[in-house]
C-alpha cells in the first residue's frame, strides 16, 4: 500500500514521469487505475524484480517471536533479557532466505535493528554480513522515540545508493511508521526511491 503522506508525491512522480515519457494522460490514468485501486502491486512475481533492481530495498518484520515488547530489564546485547525467536520462528527466517534465493537475490547489504529477535533473522537468512543500525530498534516501549528514530531512516535511505539487494530487518512499528503496512511477522515490504529520494511503497510479500 501507499502510505497517505507519500500519495500527493508519488502521484506528482508518475505523473511528471509519465508526461516526460510521453505516454500523456491515457499512460497515466491506465497506470492509476491499475495501481491505486490496491495500493500496492498485487503481483508478486513485480514485487520481487523489484526488490532485484537498482533503487529498492525491503523492509522485513523479524520471524516469529512469541509474545509482546520485550521482559522488564531488557537489555541491548544480553538475549536472555530479550524476547527471541522460538524454534519455528527460526525456520520462517531460513525459510525467508530460500525464497530470497530462489527469487534471485543470493546476496544483499543487510541491516538490523539491534535486538536479538532481529539480528538473528537477518544471520539466518544467510545473504551476506549483518550490519547492526540504532534506528531500526523498536520503538514499542518508548513511543517518544518513534519520530526521531523514523527521521533518521528517512535521511538515511535519501543518502544511501540502493545499487544492489538491501535488506533492512526491523520491528513491525518500524515498519508501519515508514509504510504504513501493518506487517505480520517476516513479512517483505518493498519500497522504491525516486531519483528526488521520495519512498514508494509498492506491496508486501508474506511468507508464513
Amino acid at each position: 500500500m501507499i502510505s497517505r503522506q507519500f500519495r500527493p508525491a508519488f502521484a506528482d512522480f508518475v505523473v511528471r514521469n509519465c508526461v516526460r515519457g510521453a505516454l500523456g494522460a491515457l499512460g497515466v490514468a491506465i497506470f492509476f487505475a491499475s495501481f491505486f485501486p490496491a495500493h500496492a502491486i498485487a503481483n508478486e512475481a513485480a514485487l520481487w524484480k523489484a526488490l532485484r533492481s537498482p533503487g529498492h530495498f525491503a523492509l522485513i518484520r523479524h520471524a516469529l517471536a512469541p509474545g509482546t515488547g520485550d521482559p522488564e530489564g531488557f537489555r541491548i546485547g544480553d538475549c536472555g533479557t530479550q524476547r527471541n525467536l522460538s524454534d519455528a520462528g527460526r525456520t520462517q527466517a531460513r525459510n525467508i532466505g530460500v525464497r530470497l534465493r530462489e527469487n534471485g537475490i543470493r546476496a544483499a547489504t543487510v541491516f538490523s535493528s539491534q535486538w536479538c529477535r532481529c539480528l538473528e533473522t537477518a544471520r539466518l537468512l544467510g545473504l551476506g554480513h549483518v550490519e547492526e543500525l540504532a534506528f531500526l530498534n523498536s520503538f514499542f516501549a518508548r513511543a517518544e522515540d518513534g519520530d526521531p528514530q523514523d527521521r533518521a531512516l528517512r535521511q538515511w535511505l535519501a543518502n544511501r545508493n540502493l545499487g544492489r539487494p538491501t535488506i533492512l530487518v526491523t520491528h513491525q512499528v518500524n515498519i508501519t511508521a515508514l509504510s504504513g503496512i501493518y506487517p505480520a511477522s517476516g513479512e517483505i515490504v518493498v519500497v522504491g526511491k525516486s531519483n528526488s529520494g521520495e519512498l514508494l511503497v509498492l506491496g508486501s510479500i508474506k511468507t508464513d
